[in-house]
């Protein structure tokens, strides 16, 4: 007798999906692609007027709420006040200021680590009471964890603690599903404290070394955030989406 195959669920309709960080970058750019699947958005910043502008851009009845995602008591009222839902995706963090490690500040880099590692832990221990049944976590990283260059200390120390961090939660959350978004260079708003003309440079001298001969988009990025979320066999991963740059 032939054995029926059963797939995983390939759509988010009906899902309500909550972004931490959703307000611009890979963030804003996966709460309107899990939209356009029919998902039921709820976007957090730390600013109002971000919030609201990115409300602006996504479907009619889609919540957003500012909130400080270093604080711990902001951030447990905050999954009070949005209750259950099916994924949550962590995408927040401000631009890094790369330095060399004699001039590293290193008041800049705990709190770098208070909102990219600490908002990421916080935001976890609080979510997962709310999450319903075959929901998942979905994390962000970055690949300069994986091949790391000058003045990036700070920014892989970062990456690596959210690489097992992952892997950690995707055992004591069982079965919500654990996972991270491993990004290359892509063209957001992470890069926003360097000059244009500088910033273009350093996107086409990137872009011309990588296996895909361009950059990323943020759009690319989300669809990996998609598919992780949609992915009911896949926790404790990290997905790498860079087009080959840890390979060059």
């Amino acid at each position: 007798m032939e054995q029926k195959v059963t797939t995983g669920n390939k759509s988010l309709k009906g899902k309500r999906v909550v972004v931490l960080g959703g307000t611009s970058g890979f963030g804003l750019a996966t709460a309107q692609a899990a939209a356009n699947e029919g998902a039921e958005i709820v976007v957090v910043s730390s600013r109002q007027q971000k919030v609201d502008q990115a409300l602006a851009t996504l479907p009619s009845g889609s919540k957003g709420f500012a909130a400080d995602l270093t604080d711990e008591p902001q951030i447990a009222s905050l999954f009070d006040q949005i209750g259950e839902f099916d994924h949550l995706v962590f995408t927040a963090g401000e631009a890094l200021q790369l330095s060399e490690l004699a001039s590293v500040k290193m008041d800049e880099a705990k709190q770098f680590f208070n909102l990219r590692y600490f908002g990421a832990l916080m935001a976890a221990k609080y979510a997962s009471q709310f999450i319903r049944k075959g929901g998942s976590i979905t994390l962000t990283n970055g690949t300069v964890g994986l091949r790391p260059m000058k003045g990036w200390a700070v920014a892989a120390s970062i990456t690596a603690a959210i690489e097992g961090l992952t892997r950690a939660l995707a055992v004591e959350l069982a079965p919500i599903r654990v996972n991270a978004v491993c990004a290359g260079v892509t063209r957001t708003a992470l890069w926003s404290n360097i000059p244009e003309s500088d910033r273009e440079a350093m996107f086409n001298d990137f872009g011309s070394k990588l296996l895909t001969g361009k950059i990323g988009e943020a759009a690319d990025i989300a669809e990996a955030f998609l598919y992780l979320m949609k992915g009911n066999f896949s926790t404790g991963q990290i997905l790498v989406v860079d087009g080959g740059g840890v390979l060059v």
